[in-house]
């Protein structure tokens, strides 16, 4: 009975001495504080450099020459051109529209019968004016005879000029049943057909040059600035003042671009956008601008020097970016933005040349954060 009391109670005993001894011989654990894995970020090398400035904008094309074609006589057409209808493309002095002629061929015999009498009695007036005057130095005629032959050889001389103008209307009017077009255009619209009577200053078609196209471009007061137009002007710019312009539009499945020049500028300020509208002109353009077309517009502005440009993805509140030190730790620095434009930000002060700049998202940011940069290109 004891034996079996005294065994388990050396073996308890032998194990606590055995656990005694494992925690006196082993070794002590000292807490070390695990150093953060430096997060990676994306970092673009500050370059300053000269940059030209751009204005972006957009406008509907329109044309710079339209008229609307208007008959200066009165008559029943007997012909149209094919080129005169919608979209119809025509030369320079090409005939589109002939009235008839009939009554203005006769009204042109009245006129050189006419004139042919007015002639014959003016020469007859003068003949009895000359005549009269050799009869008073003879004493055979009075002195009022004399006036009066005076008298009607100035009626017969008035009535030749009359005469005489009466022929040049009739050669105007039957030249005037022909139209023809004053340059080489498109037909936007017409209102007219053959077996139709026109009157005259009633318009049958409206019509536009095709060789150049103007587009209105309204641009903030602002944005003046980045352009060298000059501020004082009257009519269009000089050549060398005229900046050039880029206009682009997708028309027919395809992207198209056409260059052009800002010629002018509209002294008034519209009063309900606030804008300033500038004109731009596209001459012979290859392939045709369409009239009426959508399209945007980017114009070359001046050059500035000593500019940095930097994704604007990198601009944060406050005009603030995050550079990365020689340490590859984040620092706050306020910077003086030139401009925003599209996605770029142009920097004129606040960095030096070779820092490096963070274009990461960044959430929370602790001012002198270790990091891991990454070069990416500008």
């Amino acid at each position: 009975m004891m034996r079996v009391l005294i065994l388990p109670g050396l073996v308890v005993l032998l194990a606590l001495f055995a656990a005694a001894g494992l925690m006196a011989t082993a070794p002590e654990l000292k807490p070390e504080a695990r150093e953060p894995v430096a997060p990676t970020v994306r970092v673009v090398t500050v370059t300053p450099g000269s940059v030209e400035l751009q204005v972006h904008s957009q406008g509907t094309v329109e044309p710079r020459t339209e008229s609307t074609l208007i008959p200066e006589v009165s008559g029943r057409v007997e012909w149209v051109s094919p080129a005169l209808v919608s979209g119809g493309v025509f030369d320079a002095g090409e005939e589109l529209l002939r009235i008839e002629s009939a009554d203005y061929e006769t009204a042109l015999a009245r006129a050189r019968a006419g004139l042919a009498q007015a002639q014959a009695e003016e020469a007859n007036a003068r003949f009895e004016h000359e005549r009269r005057l050799t009869l008073v130095d003879q004493r055979l005629v009075s002195r009022s005879d004399v006036e009066a032959a005076e008298r009607r050889l100035k009626v017969a001389q008035a009535a030749l000029e009359s005469a005489r103008g009466g022929l040049e209307q009739a050669r105007r009017d039957l030249d005037r049943t022909t139209l023809a077009a004053p340059f080489a255009g498109v037909v936007r619209t017409e209102s007219v057909d053959v077996g139709q009577f026109v009157n005259r200053g009633n318009p049958v078609a409206t019509l536009y040059a095709r060789d150049v196209v103007e587009v209105r471009l309204p641009l903030a007061d602002a944005s003046l600035a980045w352009l060298d137009l000059p501020l004082r002007m009257r009519g269009e710019l000089a050549p060398e003042d005229a900046a050039e312009v880029v206009l682009s539009a997708e028309f027919a499945g395809r992207e198209h671009h056409w260059q052009g020049h800002v010629v002018r500028t509209e002294g008034a300020i519209d009063p309900d956008s606030r804008m300033v509208h500038v004109v731009a002109r596209v001459t012979d353009a290859d392939p045709p601008i369409p009239v009426g077309l959508f399209v945007e517009a980017d114009i070359r502005g001046r050059r500035v020097d000593d500019i940095i440009s930097l994704p604007r993805s990198v601009l944060r509140e406050g005009n603030r970016v995050l550079v990365v030190d020689d340490e590859d730790r984040l620092h706050y620095r306020t910077i003086e933005p030139l401009r925003l434009y599209r996605d770029r930000v142009l920097v004129r002060a606040g960095l030096r040349s070779g820092e490096r700049v963070c274009v990461s998202p960044i959430q929370t940011v602790v001012e002198g954060k270790r990091v891991a940069p990454v070069a990416e290109p500008v």
